[in-house]
């Protein structure tokens, strides 16, 4: 019910911001509007304002809306209200309501991320699991455990790094524009800072997915190794490992974190078999040696045989309350707002050329699925994920799609470079070729949601 709810209110809310982006330019620019619904099919409410020629109307159907003008092109136009018709206004001012709807989407999300600057969010410190042996951020020599203390694009200049989720932005706008970054990392408290230095040109190839970020080295951020729930028959139990064993070394490898044990358990398993080793575990003050078998079986999905010992690894990692003032807050949203949309694009293109995934295309039931999540995770990351949506659609009503906002800009841009708009038999060409592209996308979308969510 709370993911319907959540899916529900998210469409609503950004559906009717992009409508009224829409209305409250056409009415400034002196244009009737007929009707502003919000959904489609049968009405469930319809009002009109007093004084106000618009009707409003919410629709059984919440997966988009309109805005209906008075328009010669729609309908026959009284003489005495030709000057309000959308077609007889200056390109300027059509150019302007075309554009004010995916503008509005944009504002929204620059003010809901200012609102959760404002809020503040608890997210882990930027204290970084041990990197594979490898790894980028292993070559560099960063260690299970260190902490970033400040960062730098290239030559610019540094700053404090908030969280684990600041870096990690930070790292993927870097590879993407084939950056060099800058990483001042404390590697213990009582040594002095040390600069580090990551070239990250070539390291996305495609999309910055879970690979990337593995031949990085960012597998997460620090937790002590330590056992929590032992589960009964397991290969911990039969072991006799118990909850809040510390463990110190597997075999001949030093365990530094939660993260690279957990890692090292499944490997243990590759072969399709595996041996007992002598695990070194911190117990009441004492070091134990205690031999332990794992239990070998398939990866979830499939691929690959891994080992398990039945217990739940890693304390929890350290938390800090990412909260900022007004002014740094709305900046820090605006700038979000505008790396999110950049990255958007950039993500389109290459799917275009073939350089990423088109299983990145998400539809409405996995946006459902993480509206209901989020909402289930508080307001902070429900508003979180409404301003990622609202970039999204923002973004894509800006494409130059016939069919979309984007498209009708496309034909503004002609009459404005040519002096004349785009022929109606063109336009008709157009139209088809839009919609076939749309429809395409929306099909690859609802065939991702399928196997996302049941695959």
């Amino acid at each position: 019910m709370l993911t319907v709810v959540a899916f529900v209110v998210a469409l609503g809310v950004l559906i009717a911001v992009h409508e009224w982006g829409h209305y409250r330019v056409a009415v400034a620019c002196g244009v009737k509007v007929l009707r502003f619904s919000v959904g489609f099919g049968r009405p469930v409410a319809r009002w009109r304002r007093k004084g106000s020629d618009t009707e409003f109307v919410i629709g059984a159907l919440p997966l988009g809306g309109y805005v209906r003008m008075l328009d010669e092109r729609e309908g026959e136009v009284p003489a005495d209200q030709r000057h309000l018709a959308f077609n007889t206004q200056p390109l300027g001012a059509r150019a302007a309501i075309v554009a004010a709807g995916p503008l509005a989407n944009l504002v929204l999300a620059v003010l809901l991320l200012a609102v959760v600057n404002w809020m503040g969010m608890q997210e882990p410190v930027a204290r970084l699991a041990a990197p594979p042996s490898g790894s980028l951020l292993q070559t560099a020599g960063v260690q299970g455990g260190d902490r970033v203390l400040r960062m730098a694009l290239g030559d610019e200049e540094w700053e404090a790094v908030r969280s684990l989720n600041d870096l990690r932005w930070t790292l993927t706008r870097a590879a993407l524009d084939d950056e060099t970054v800058r990483l001042e990392v404390l590697h213990d408290q009582r040594s002095s800072p040390t600069e580090l230095r990551l070239a990250l040109g070539g390291q996305v190839r495609g999309e910055p997915d879970a690979a990337f970020f593995e031949r990085l080295g960012l597998l997460g951020p620090w937790t002590a190794p330590v056992l929590d729930k032992v589960i009964a028959g397991g290969a911990a139990d039969r072991a006799g490992l118990r909850q809040g064993d510390l463990v110190l070394r597997v075999g001949s490898t030093a365990v530094e974190d939660g993260t690279q044990l957990r890692n090292l358990i499944r490997k243990l398993g590759t072969s399709g078999k595996a041996e007992s080793l002598p695990w070194v575990v911190e117990r009441d003050g004492r070091q134990l040696q205690i031999p332990v078998l794992p239990d070998v079986g398939r990866s979830e999905d499939g691929s690959q045989s891994i080992a398990r010992i039945s217990a739940y690894i890693g304390s929890a990692p350290e938390m800090a309350l990412v909260q900022r003032g007004p002014i740094e807050g709305l900046w820090a949203g605006v700038q979000r707002t505008w790396e999110l949309s950049s990255l958007t694009l950039r993500m389109m293109g290459r799917m275009v050329i073939g350089e990423a995934s088109l299983k990145n295309i998400s539809g409405p039931l996995t946006i459902a699925d993480y509206a209901g999540r989020s909402a289930s995770m508080g307001l902070v990351q429900y508003l979180s994920f409404l301003a990622l949506i609202s970039i999204s659609l923002g973004v894509l009503n800006l494409l130059p799609l016939p069919v979309l906002d984007g498209g009708h800009l496309m034909y503004y841009l002609w009459e404005g470079v040519t002096g004349r708009s785009v022929s109606e038999v063109w336009a008709g060409r157009l139209q088809r070729a839009g919609v076939a592209v749309l429809l395409m996308m929306m099909s690859v979308a609802f065939f991702n949601d399928i196997n996302r969510l049941w695959g």
